[in-house]
C-alpha cells in the first residue's frame, strides 16, 4: 500500500510563517474588484495566499461615497502600504467589475513604486447570457 505524500505548505500542516517576522515577498498579484457600490483591493502572493486587503467600506466610507474614485484610491493605498513594507517589487494586476474606482485604484498602485508587469481585465462577460424571463400576460 502506497503512502500519501503530504503537501508542503498546506493548511493542515499548520501555520506557514510566524507573525513576528513578516515574509519577504518580491512578487505578487493585486486584485481590484470595482462594483458600483464598493471597491475591494486584495494583494496575494504568487501562490494565492492573501497578504493584505482593503475596501472602501473598511476605510470608513459609507453609503454612496464607497463607489467614488477617491474611496477606491484610499482603499488601494491602504492595501499597498503593507506589502511595500514587506518588500514587494513586482506585481500583476487583475481588474474586475464596471465600477468608477477601477482607474483610480490602478493609478494609485502604479504610483506606489511597484513595477506592474501585467494589467489584465477579468470582468466576467456572458457569451450568450441567462435566459430572458417569460413575457408577462395580463
Amino acid at each position: 500500500m502506497a503512502k500519501s505524500i503530504p503537501k508542503l505548505g498546506s493548511r493542515k500542516t499548520g501555520r506557514i510563517g510566524s507573525r513576528k517576522h513578516p515574509r519577504k515577498i518580491p512578487k505578487g498579484i493585486i486584485y481590484i474588484q470595482a462594483s458600483f457600490n464598493n471597491t475591494i483591493v486584495t494583494v496575494t502572493d504568487v501562490g494565492g495566499r492573501v497578504i493584505s486587503w482593503s475596501s472602501a467600506g473598511s476605510c470608513g466610507f459609507k453609503g454612496r461615497r464607497r463607489g467614488t474614485p477617491f474611496a477606491a484610491t484610499t482603499a488601494a493605498g491602504n492595501a499597498i502600504r503593507t506589502v511595500v513594507d514587506q518588500g514587494m517589487q513586482r506585481a500583476d494586476v487583475r481588474i474586475k467589475g464596471p465600477g468608477r474606482g477601477r482607474d483610480a485604484a490602478l493609478r494609485t498602485i502604479s504610483r506606489s513604486g511597484i513595477l506592474l508587469k501585467v494589467i489584465r481585465d477579468v470582468t466576467p462577460i456572458p457569451h450568450n447570457g441567462c435566459r430572458a424571463p417569460k413575457k408577462r400576460r395580463v
